[in-house]
């Protein structure tokens, strides 16, 4: 993060949220040099302070996302590490994990180091690094895992592609147990997905693209399921679409596996049908599927066994998605207006609770990749004082023209949500502010 004097803050009359240790009250909260100080009703007013009224609004941990594509290095002209994470502030996100899939690739220590000390300098936000699984994600040799580990990174992924050959992906299952650090698939059989670009279904049919079986991201959960009971460790798969995957993974949960699983906002809330008319602001990887599916990965974040939120924050530019629907790029952004989107699809629908959303938010992902060893996802006395206030009763449009990212790639412009982040606190210091004053 960019240097700055933390100061004193104080907030005033918010709801209290700490899912990690089930608080759950209305209460005064007090900062002073970057660490928390004090949760009470009725805090006395400190001279020199800065003053939040935060009547009506949910006081919680800063948001943790550990699925999002900074772009830094090799891919500047998408997004920044700077304006990454200024779009995360935005969006109430105090904590992101950046993908390895960079130019060059995250799988030296080398270009981790650059990462973090980058991040030192121009970040509006803590960002951790998810480092490659095998050497520029080819999966022909593996990356040194262990001394990746070592220089800092969080966990192990080859996202944007999947690890294919059966004996590697036992090796690097193998390597992070040994290393306690959890993998992350992209599921994706590149065999049945070759060529497509959506969906397999109606739509696909009706626009005469080739089209992406859900059989494709269950084939290789499955696999990766049987090889986790012989290896041990943790096993995450990230952006689950399909009914078929929840289900897979219910059943290893079942079993007393360490298999988890994560959600995302378009996964959540669209069908394939939003493609209709080659709409490339839908395509994504894995692609949206169908009501059914939308409606099992609601039912499987209420019932536990998606345990993760994650945007899988994929900015491109306006020429790139402007190609044709089978030449443009997969992915959208969605840092800035995350939070909202989440309350739409799981709040409004009656899956779960504003509490449970926000432990979805903060302590599963920290957990996630041991980052509540540090304080992240938890908001206690004596913590670095990450935090977000939220009106949950917010109501506002999704306006691209907005975002804070480079990106403007998504589907939900002009979608109306209810809930927005209104002040975003990283070590102490107000890093956004939606009305404007005193940001970082």
């Amino acid at each position: 993060m960019s240097e700055r004097e933390p100061g004193t803050i104080l907030i005033r009359g918010g709801r209290v949220l700490d899912p990690a240790r089930g608080f759950d009250c209305v209460s005064d909260l007090l900062i002073e040099e970057g660490i928390v100080t004090a949760i009470d009703a009725g805090i006395d007013p400190i001279e020199g302070a800065i003053e939040i009224d935060a009547s009506g609004c949910l006081v919680t941990p800063g948001l943790v996302d550990p699925h999002v594509h900074l772009r830094e290095p090799g891919g500047e002209h998408k997004e920044t590490i700077a304006t990454g994470t200024a779009s995360a502030v935005a969006g109430g996100f105090t904590t992101v994990c950046c993908m390895p899939n960079t130019t060059p690739t995250i799988d030296s220590c080398h270009t981790l180091e650059f990462i973090r000390m980058r991040a030192l300098e121009t970040a509006r936000c803590r960002v951790f690094v998810v480092a490659a699984a095998t050497l520029g994600r080819l999966g022909e040799e593996i990356a040194p895992i262990a001394s990746l580990v070592e220089a800092g990174a969080v966990g192990i992924s080859d996202d944007g592609d999947v690890v294919a050959d059966s004996q590697m992906m036992l090796d690097v299952l193998r390597t992070c147990a040994q290393v306690d650090r959890v993998f992350m698939q992209h599921a994706q059989d590149p065999a049945l997905t070759r060529g497509a670009s959506m969906n397999s279904g109606p739509t696909a049919s009706k626009l005469g693209l080739i089209g992406w079986p859900k059989l494709a991201e269950e084939l290789i959960v499955e696999r990766d399921i049987r090889m986790l009971a012989q290896t041990g460790g943790r096993y995450h798969v990230q952006h689950v679409s399909s009914a078929g995957t929840v289900e897979i993974l219910r059943r290893a949960q079942d079993r007393g596996l360490a298999a988890t699983g994560e959600a995302s906002p378009h996964h959540l809330l669209l069908t394939d049908e939003a493609c209709d008319g080659y709409d490339t602001s839908a395509k994504m990887n894995p692609p949206l599927r169908t009501a059914d599916d939308v409606e099992a990965l609601r039912k499987g974040v209420a019932d536990g066994t998606l345990s993760i939120l994650a945007t899988d924050h994929a900015p491109h530019t306006q020429g790139e998605k402007a190609e044709d629907f089978e030449t443009a790029p997969f992915g959208i952004v969605g840092l800035d207006s995350a939070l909202g989107l989440y309350a739409k699809a799981l709040v409004e629908s009656g899956h779960i609770d504003w509490s449970r959303l926000i432990a979805l938010l903060t302590i599963e992902p920290a957990r996630l990749v041991d980052l509540d060893e540090r304080g992240v996802g938890r908001l206690e006395v004596g913590l670095p004082a990450d935090v977000t206030v939220i009106d949950p009763d917010m109501t506002w449009q999704v306006d691209p023209d907005e975002f804070a990212s480079k990106g403007r790639n998504t589907p939900f412009t002009d979608v109306e949500v209810t809930g927005r982040p209104v002040v975003t606190i990283v070590g102490g210091t107000i890093a956004y502010r939606l009305d404007g004053a005193f940001n970082a």
